[in-house]
């Protein structure tokens, strides 16, 4: 090779090396243009809320607290009836027994349309304390019957009193409230002695009744029917049993006679309200 040609052939090499200095990194998309590097997208993830991985415990969800005790001004501290002048009448249960008779109850009461009040024994709830909940879900009332069910009236006071806090704390535990009412267990009034008692626990009102059912002495569906229907009338607070078959049986006939009798079947809350 010439010394010409080896001029020419490093001019050419230069010119190479310098076309190679300006070329673009990113390809042309038009004459004249140049793409920018993308900026960085946020992934989905980063979107989106974190959940909880496998194992990890979510957030439960709390029902609101139960409906709690209230003063009826113009009622007595024990009451027995609502007033006369509205065709209402609730219909309570002792709340103990076989839980399958108590829903069954529930489920009929709610069939035809009807609410009620349970008075649950604490050792009942402490048994089957998914039983408070069905009671609250079905829009009925649900109060305080005492812890084993005893004869309260009879009790010295400090035992008395334990009687009734303890149904308190478990119906607080369940539902966030002690419950609307108490009634004295084997009693259908409490003595002095124990209405105070109730008073100082929270219930303004000792809930008693006019009408007995009668249904724990196991008499017969037609019995405990023909008894409630002879005596209840506009106002009524009867008392009946959850964990009684005849119960469950004359139900149905006892909601379809006061039907027929205009009067409706409801909480004690709302018979006083």
């Amino acid at each position: 090779m010439t010394s010409t040609d080896r001029r020419a052939a490093l001019r050419a090499g230069a010119a190479l090396l310098a076309g190679a200095a300006v070329t673009p990194a990113c390809t042309p998309t038009g004459a004249g243009t140049v793409m920018s590097p993308t900026p960085e997208q946020p992934t989905q993830e980063q979107h989106s809320p974190k959940q909880p991985g496998p194992g990890q415990p979510t957030p439960e969800h709390k029902p609101p607290a139960a409906p709690g005790p209230r003063r009826f001004p113009g009622q007595p501290d024990q009451i027995t009836h609502g007033p006369r002048t509205h065709p209402r009448v609730a219909l309570t249960f002792h709340g103990q027994g076989d839980p399958a008779t108590a829903r069954a109850l529930l489920t009929e009461a709610e069939r035809h349309g009807a609410r009620v009040t349970v008075l649950a024994v604490g050792t009942w709830l402490d048994d089957h304390p998914e039983l408070a909940h069905r009671i609250l879900d079905g829009g009925h009332d649900l109060g305080n019957h005492t812890h084993r069910h005893l004869d309260i009236d009879a009790m010295p006071e400090a035992e008395a009193r334990a009687e009734i806090t303890a149904c308190a704390e478990r119906l607080k535990r369940l539902t966030g409230s002690i419950g609307t009412w108490f009634r004295p267990s084997r009693a259908p009034r409490a003595s002095p002695l124990v209405a105070r008692l109730a008073r100082e626990a929270g219930y303004p009102h000792v809930l008693s009744y006019d009408v007995d059912s009668l249904d724990y002495t196991a008499p017969g569906a037609d019995a405990v029917t023909r008894t409630v229907l002879a005596r209840v009338r506009a106002g009524s607070v009867v008392s009946l049993h959850f964990g009684h078959p005849d119960t469950v049986a004359a139900l149905p006939a006892v909601l379809n006679a006061l039907d027929r009798r205009g009067l409706r079947a409801v909480t004690t809350t709302e018979l006083l309200s």
